[in-house]
């Protein structure tokens, strides 16, 4: 919570941040303005290896990474909020 606090205090530290995130939006702004392009939003190419070779394998396990990333994104908002309630930082021992 303080390391949030001490960055939104620091002007050019936020103004770094957000101008690196400008450029390589834009560098992938291609996929949101092609609607009929084939490549798929954020798939940048890594981990294909892994995936299965038929293409309803590739679907299910697409969707298990959506769900997976969905979960981890509740997780962590949920360890936020118990910080930020009980004013105890990480590890959240107590």
């Amino acid at each position: 919570i303080d390391a949030h606090d001490k960055l939104n205090g620091a002007v050019g530290v936020n103004f770094q941040i957000l101008f690196w995130i400008t450029i390589v939006e834009l560098c992938c702004a291609k996929k949101v303005y092609e609607w009929n392009s084939l490549e798929t939003a954020g798939d940048y190419g890594f981990g294909v290896q892994f995936l299965p070779k038929d293409e309803e394998g590739q679907k299910q396990m697409r969707l298990k990474e959506l769900k997976n990333g969905r979960l981890a994104m509740v997780a962590f908002g949920g360890a936020i909020t118990q910080a930020v309630i009980t004013r105890h930082p990480f590890p959240w021992l107590f």
